[in-house]
């Protein structure tokens, strides 16, 4: 019986090329993760591959997964997502299966009992580190951390959603919006974690891929993911504690986001 592994963060915070920089310089570990896909209502983006980084699906027939007991469907940032709760177990009795999810599904299946045997590892990427939301949220500062993760998390969607679409759409520009302006009580989910990584390379930024190594904070969170997969804890993993973003308006269930 292998373990649940559970990747989450904001909306363009760097799961998706830690994902691809894993399969590239450490293929074995990799290898092991046998990925959970999830069902979605929205359109892939480009590259997204049906049946490998999502089953792309219309609203309707996610939505009809809803009454299926083995299924588990939720309004993700304005999009259905489904997941099939028997391929979690299928994949588990072959070995580690892997979760890269938002914090509101990686949330539902992280407080779900597992097969007997089953292990779990959750990590959670953030675009902030411990440090700088103390910083942040010192009363001198006179910050609200709610506008100040907005704001970091809208330039980064900007940059990435336009250099994958060109010329943004009204509705592209309210989705980027949607996403920004909820990447902080997404973000209070990390505590619920067994380790947090700060990283500051999105996925707009080039050090994952424009000169071959990854290089700045790509690097460190690789090599940090990677360590944690093997059972070592890195020392740049962080354990947040209650209280630390606090969102009083925030729903752990999902409700409103």
């Amino acid at each position: 019986m292998g373990r649940l592994v559970i990747l989450s963060g904001p909306s363009c915070v760097g799961k998706g090329p830690l994902c691809a920089a894993l399969a590239k310089f450490y293929p074995e570990l990799a290898a092991r993760l046998r990925k959970v896909v999830l069902h979605t209502s929205r359109a892939p983006r480009p590259a997204e591959v049906d049946g490998v980084d999502y089953h792309f699906r219309t609203r309707q027939q996610v939505e009809a997964l809803r009454g299926k007991s083995d299924h588990l469907v939720l309004e993700i940032r304005g999009d259905l997502q489904a997941i099939d709760l028997r391929e979690i177990d299928r994949l588990l009795a072959e070995g580690d299966a892997f979760l890269d999810a938002n914090p509101i599904m990686a949330g539902e299946l992280r407080g779900r009992p597992l097969a007997p045997g089953a292990g779990r590892l959750s990590v959670y990427l953030s675009p902030l580190s411990r440090e700088e939301i103390l910083y942040l949220k010192a009363p001198e500062r006179n910050i609200s951390l709610a506008d100040f993760v907005a704001k970091l998390m809208r330039a980064k969607l900007l940059r990435r959603t336009t250099r994958q679409r060109g010329l943004l759409s009204l509705a592209e520009l309210e989705d980027i919006e949607r996403r920004a302006t909820r990447a902080c009580a997404e973000m209070k989910e990390a505590r619920r974690y067994d380790h947090v990584l700060p990283n500051h390379d999105g996925e707009d930024s080039e050090n994952w891929s424009a000169f071959y190594y990854p290089i700045g904070d790509a690097r460190r969170t690789l090599l940090a993911f990677a360590d944690l997969l093997e059972g070592r804890v890195p020392p740049v993993a962080e354990k947040w504690e209650e209280g630390l973003i606090p969102w009083p308006g925030f729903a752990a269930s999902g409700q409103g986001l």
